[in-house]
């Protein structure tokens, strides 16, 4: 069998790993499982981790597990946390593991018939019986006070001036409880995470050699950064979600086509399944050639295809070149509505009364009443240098007319102003 450990460590995917873990996914297919936070009714792109992490499990002959936080969505992980979250209601967090769950099955192979199945479990599931007396006599009384006031995710909250509840205290062992049921249950002998669920991770294993005496492994990620020190998933809107509904297919290549040079290359080694031959041999076409963004360029194509489609991939890649390109007045008006929208994502919009169109407005009081221009003067001067494109195409006639037969679906008008400003103009 071939060495998952060994695969995860020349990509830069692990950090903390307990002894033992690597020989025992060396010796036999092993269940091991990674936990997703129903805190929204979608995965961001720091999910995708996991989710590549649990891909690579099942090509090499491992059995993935996921487990969806029904319960534990119920309490907040203080892990890395500065204040204690909002508490979901049961119907929301219920409609956020359906979800996720629809999610994740886009990434692993559930197919029963598979040796190595991929399972989903729900916390809930185990945790919706237990009494709290249950719990604190058959789970509590295994782990010490002390032992869990060293966890640096207690620790710190404690030390800072908001301070931890009991609620947020007991997470560690409801975290190591699941462990320990998969564990009995399900055969999973190993979890992972990110490193800052490192407290949380090794209290199962804990947990699971004092109350059943039985073996068990783990490892974690690093928690991923940007080299300028700036918090990796996070666009200028937000979350870089994985649902095209919350960050568009467009928006989510563009997410990856800009990331910085010095993080592509630990990017692509992380977020695409490229042997180290291809990716040693993208590197040296990049290496002097980075205006080319040859690393980003594939970057952006492998994972849109990973968490989209083919089709939203080339889509993304044209929809970019137009407003980059100048040959590309065909190709917008082609695009449907929703795709122009896309596209358009981030360009000032203005809004404008369709009796504008009907009464076929001349251009040079349109691009001064819509403040486009400061004044007409500018317009006429900029026009008359070739700086003036309405929907990519370059309008040199100062005398043109504009009427709604220029709009794109009937409803929007592109104009541009010099190399790099544009302005949709929205009729209502």
């Amino acid at each position: 069998m071939n060495n998952l450990i060994e695969e995860l460590r020349w990509r830069g995917l692990i950090q903390d790993i307990i002894p033992g873990t690597e020989e025992q996914l060396c010796k036999e297919p092993t269940a091991g499982y990674v936990g997703f936070d129903p805190t929204a009714d979608s995965l961001h792109i720091g999910s995708l981790i996991p989710i590549i992490v649990l891909m690579h499990l099942q090509k090499f002959g491992h059995k993935p597990i996921a487990l969806v936080g029904g319960a534990t969505g119920m309490v907040g992980d203080p892990s890395g946390k500065s204040e204690e979250r909002n508490l979901l209601s049961t119907e929301v967090l219920n409609y956020n593991v359906a979800a996720v769950k629809k999610q994740l099955e886009k990434f692993l192979d559930f197919n029963p018939g598979k040796e190595n199945a991929a399972e989903m479990v729900n916390n809930y599931d185990w945790f919706k019986d237990i009494t709290f007396l249950d719990f604190i006599r058959d789970v509590g009384k295994h782990i010490s006070i002390n032992y869990m006031m060293a966890k640096d995710s207690v620790r710190k909250r404690l030390e800072g001036e908001n301070g931890m509840s009991f609620t947020e205290f007991t997470y560690q062992l409801v975290q190591g409880y699941d462990f320990y049921w998969l564990n009995k249950n399900k055969n999973c002998k190993f979890q992972f995470g990110g490193s800052d669920q490192w407290g949380n991770i090794v209290t199962g294993t804990e947990l699971i050699r004092r109350k059943s005496g039985g073996e068990a492994f783990a490892f974690t990620c690093p928690l991923l950064t940007k080299a300028d020190g700036g918090k990796f998933g996070k666009s200028e809107k937000g979350n870089v979600w994985l649902s095209p509904d919350k960050t568009s297919p467009y928006s989510f290549y563009q997410f990856w086509l800009n990331t910085a040079d010095l993080d592509a290359e630990r990017f692509i080694k992380i977020f695409t399944f490229l042997s180290k031959e291809e990716i040693d041999e993208l590197v040296r076409q990049h290496t002097g050639n980075e205006n080319q963004r040859i690393l980003q360029k594939k970057l952006a194509e492998e994972v849109t295809c990973l968490v989209h489609s083919k089709k939203d991939y080339e889509f993304a890649v044209k929809a970019s070149a137009i407003l980059f390109s100048n040959d590309t007045a065909q190709t917008l008006k082609e695009l449907n509505e929703e795709q122009l929208l896309q596209v358009m994502e981030g360009v000032p919009s203005i809004e404008i009364d369709r009796k504008v169109f009907n009464n076929n407005i001349d251009l040079i009081s349109l691009l001064a009443d819509t403040k486009i221009f400061s004044s007409k003067g500018e317009a006429r001067k900029m026009l008359a240098g070739g700086g003036v494109f309405l929907n990519k195409e370059k309008v040199t006639d100062a005398e043109t007319k504009v009427n709604a037969n220029f709009l794109l679906n009937e409803k929007y008008l592109l104009v541009q102003k010099g190399k790099k400003n544009y302005y949709l103009l929205k009729s209502s």
